[in-house]
């Protein structure tokens, strides 16, 4: 990362006059020696000076005397706040020619720099986010709304030291104050076209909930790669703000939903239902950890030990909600939190499964009883639901004690099947949710498909997560045709016995069952089906469909061959020497696979988008 250069941010035009020359002597206010200019601010030039006072480097911002008023009235909301997450200012002067602001230099590059260079995870837009948040509770709280939140307003640092956080917001130039006489009235219109909310284009009253919106868009943009608002020409802009927006799960459906409902409240064109910066720092902290950190600015361990990987407690998204006082007909329209379904749906389909699973074990594997299998799958999946690991490590436990006892005795089963659960809570850690998934693998093996349980494992973002489901996918199918004799994909291994021979005893189910797997190259699937999962997601990014499809071929040839390969490799101890649907099942795991990462298509920023300047609009409206 480095300072920016001595270039314009895309997001607004130069509008000052001094910017190609120094002042006429390079040593101003008596201390600050003024060595390169490093940016153009909102109506000033800022220099990298040193502070040969305090012997220290320093930004200074040279403005126009004509411009006091404005730089005194951003000094002025820059001395209410000292936050980590604002740039500090250290002093206003002037002398006959220009009028001086010192501030704390930021060595780093602008947001809007590292969204366009791609050195942006998802998880540090995240942690950027949640910084900005922070910063903005702050100045909320002391009267001061910024109006001007935008990628180029937002600097990362460098180096985060202990306390210093994450980014930083810059430039109060156009801040709006509680109290004192402000720069303009009610239908003036200062800020940023593309960033603006609805309210503050329409020259009406600003407030915390303006900044949100201006956050939420930056932090959409710098997941999706794309403004929703910005167009082609300043009036093409105009004419979208305030209209409804792309929700932003249409364009990363592979972010948490709960994240993307908060970034759509966030930005309401009704500020009264909006976010506030708290609430949406909460839901940034919450997914922190489920976030992608491929391709990041820095390694978890760094950040870790600068403290940024804080967990905060979940939000409940009040605020998708209308909130306040009731209109005058005394009815509240409320807005349905559709994220909150979206949170239910993995688990009610976790416990569903792991319930289908409990009944199929006990109608499969055990004696008649007195219980009913429908009525334990049931309380079974209630309580995954509710508690989904300890949920499914209960009923794990349960049922192999249960085939252990001495009225079931089949103790050989229990073994067997635990051998099968105990890697799972290893290889997926805190990923409850999943880990009744790779039951999918023998069951879309009754059907000769068992290769297509690979590209569904690719799908999590996480690399572990894929290697696990990928292996432990293989892992449950080798155990179910050991339990059943059924050929699934290979067939059981040389040696393996029919179930009834060892069921009952566990000694009997080690030489017989689980012996034959271990001592031969039967798990080697296991291998292979986990290296695949990781692997496509790393080409198949889900940017350009044409790029992804040949990826997902290229895939799919190379899965076809490698089941071949380990046909050879098995052929004298499985049953079958040649893997039942090999071609079908890669095909249609590469095909769902590479629909998942398609649907949506992640657009890219356009160059008439990402280069496309917006100048601050400061002219008067006349709205009656």
């Amino acid at each position: 990362m480095r300072t920016p250069e001595s270039t314009a941010p895309p997001d607004r035009a130069p509008t000052v006059r001094i910017g190609a020359r120094a002042p006429s002597d390079r040593l101003v206010l008596g201390r600050y020696r003024l060595e390169h200019r490093i940016g153009v601010g909102g109506f000033g030039v800022v220099w990298q000076a040193h502070d040969e006072k305090l012997e220290r480097d320093v930004a200074v911002k040279v403005v126009p005397r004509e411009e006091g008023q404005r730089t005194t009235r951003e000094a002025r909301a820059a001395a209410r706040l000292n936050h980590p997450g604002i740039v500090a200012l250290y002093e206003l002067g002037s002398d006959e020619h220009d009028t001086y602001l010192v501030s704390e230099l930021v060595p780093g590059a602008t947001l809007g720099e590292l969204s366009a260079e791609g050195a942006l995870s998802d998880r540090d837009v995240a942690r950027i986010g949640g910084a900005l948040c922070e910063a903005l509770e702050h100045a909320h709280a002391r009267g001061v709304v910024h109006r001007d939140v935008k990628p180029a307003n937002v600097m990362v640092v460098a180096e985060p030291a202990a306390g210093a956080g994450f980014a930083k917001l810059t430039d109060f130039g156009i801040a709006h104050l509680a109290s004192g006489e402000g720069l303009t009235a009610t239908g003036d219109v200062l800020g940023t076209l593309a960033y603006m909310a609805p309210e503050q284009a329409e020259g009406g009253r600003v407030s915390g909930a303006t900044d949100v919106y201006s956050l939420a868009l930056t932090l959409y943009e710098a997941w999706t790669g794309t403004n929703p608002v910005r167009a082609t020409s300043p009036a093409a802009t105009a004419r979208q703000v305030g209209q409804p927006l792309p929700p932003m799960g249409r364009r990363r459906s592979d972010l948490p939903a709960e994240l993307c409902s908060a970034v759509d409240a966030a930005l309401d064109p009704d500020p009264f239902y909006r976010l506030s910066p708290g609430e949406l720092r909460e839901v940034l902290g919450s997914v922190e950890g489920r976030l992608s950190d491929e391709g990041g600015l820095v390694e978890p361990e760094t950040l870790e030990r600068f403290g940024l990987t804080a967990v905060r407690a979940r939000t409940k998204l009040h605020s998708l909600i209308h909130r306040g006082a009731l209109p005058q007909d005394g009815h509240r329209e409320e807005k349905v939190p559709l994220g909150l379904v979206r949170r239910l749906l993995p688990r009610a389909a976790s416990g569903l499964a792991t319930g289908c699973l409990l009944v199929a074990a006990l109608e499969g594997l055990a004696p008649e009883s007195g219980a009913s299998p429908l009525a334990l799958g049931g309380a079974c999946a209630l309580l995954v639901m509710a508690l989904p690991r300890v949920g499914w490590l209960v009923t794990a436990l349960a049922l192999c004690g249960y085939l252990a006892t001495p009225d079931v005795d089949r103790a050989g089963v229990a073994l067997l099947l635990a051998a099968a659960l105990a890697p799972v809570p290893l290889l997926l850690p805190r990923a409850g949710l999943l880990w009744s998934l790779p039951a999918l693998a023998p069951l879309l093996g009754t059907i000769a498909l068992a290769p297509l349980f690979v590209g569904v494992a690719a799908l999590p973002r996480a690399l572990w997560r894929r290697v696990g489901l990928g292996a432990l996918g293989f892992l449950w199918l080798a155990v179910a045709e050991a339990l059943t004799g059924s050929e699934l994909l290979f067939g059981v291994a040389e040696g393996t016995l029919e179930r009834a021979s060892w069921e009952d005893s566990p000694i009997d189910a080690v030489g017989d069952a689980l012996a034959p797997m271990l001592t031969s190259p039967a798990l080697a699937p296991a291998v292979v089906w986990g290296a695949f999962a990781v692997v496509l997601p790393f080409f198949a990014r889900g940017r350009w469909a044409a790029v992804d499809l040949v990826v997902g071929l290229v895939w799919v040839v190379g899965l076809v061959l490698a089941h071949g390969a380990l046909g050879d490799l098995l052929a004298a101890t499985a049953e079958l020497d040649q893997a039942r649907g090999a071609v079908a099942g890669a095909a249609l795991g590469g095909l769902v696979a590479i629909t998942v990462k398609l649907m949506p298509h992640r657009q890219a920023p356009s160059s008439s988008s990402r280069h496309y300047p917006e100048p601050p609009m400061t002219a008067r409206r006349d709205i009656g």
